[in-house]
């Protein structure tokens, strides 16, 4: 988020990891409790603000501490995906474990191979191991709020959103970025955005084609994390967006009848 975006509020977690660093979610846990616990001792409330279910599930429902990472397993995987495609591993991971294909993009190599390793290795699916964990905000009473709107909406946002960050120097920073010696291979190119506009580079599509089609992927992102979160128990859903008044509105209020709003089970 660019500081200028920030109107003075103390932001956390933002520019933490180099392009080439694997970046995990038991580092997020690490990272947000440490965040947390220095804000709380301020006299201050954190506020958790993001999108990203698997990091949400981390830190509100704990990770499993899961088998080591297998190297004869996951260089069995890769090759798969290399001989196959990608694309093959998520129909595996379909197969064996739907919550998480639902969740893990069709093209996160690293997501679906310690996916299926998990399996493998266990016999059981990583989503089954997530409900067996502790969470780490144990002992911290928590309020989860989530913004829901319409889809027109959220195709309307994610276009004018592609739109800003080709605007801003999207192309310059993927040059600037393999300038610097940082690999096509560094997880970052692999995501949304960053994956398509480097196709671009390599004059796989247009420009016009590749805002578009990052747009569509990002849409199709979005519905998934919406399915996500419908599943997570304990939240409280506004049919709004987070910029409007009444929203800020309606989450005070939630807040002023904490915890007698929820049932005693949260």
């Amino acid at each position: 988020m660019p500081p200028q975006q920030q109107r003075g509020i103390p932001h956390h977690l933002i520019d933490i990891a180099d392009p080439t660093e694997e970046y995990t979610a038991a580092r997020y846990v690490r990272d947000a409790m440490t965040a947390i616990e220095a804000i709380y001792s301020r006299g201050r409330w954190p506020l958790l603000v993001g999108g990203t279910g698997l990091y949400y599930r981390a830190l509100a429902r704990g990770l499993f501490p899961g088998p080591a990472a297998d190297a004869k397993m996951r260089a069995r995987l890769e090759e798969i995906a290399r001989r196959r495609g990608v694309e093959f591993l998520h129909k595996m991971v379909a197969r064996v474990d739907p919550p998480s294909a639902d969740r893990i993009l069709k093209r996160d190599l690293k997501r679906l191979v310690r996916c299926l390793e998990v399996y493998f290795l266990t016999g059981t699916p990583l989503t089954d191991h997530f409900a067996d964990t502790v969470s780490p905000l144990e002992g911290y009473e928590t309020v989860a709020v989530g913004l829901s709107i319409p889809l027109s909406e959220i195709a309307a946002r994610t276009a004018r959103r592609v739109d800003e960050q080709f605007e801003r120097g999207l192309l310059d920073e993927i040059r600037g970025l393999l300038a610097r010696g940082v690999p096509e291979t560094a997880r970052p190119f692999g995501g949304l955005v960053y994956r398509q506009a480097l196709e671009h580079l390599h004059g796989l599509r247009g420009e016009a084609e590749t805002r578009a089609l990052i747009a569509q992927e990002n849409r199709r992102y979005a519905r998934r994390q919406l399915i996500w979160f419908r599943k997570e128990p304990n939240l409280v859903w506004l049919e709004t967006s987070g910029e409007q008044p009444e929203t800020v509105a309606a989450v005070e209020s939630i807040l002023a009848k904490w915890p007698t709003y929820f049932p005693a089970s949260s």
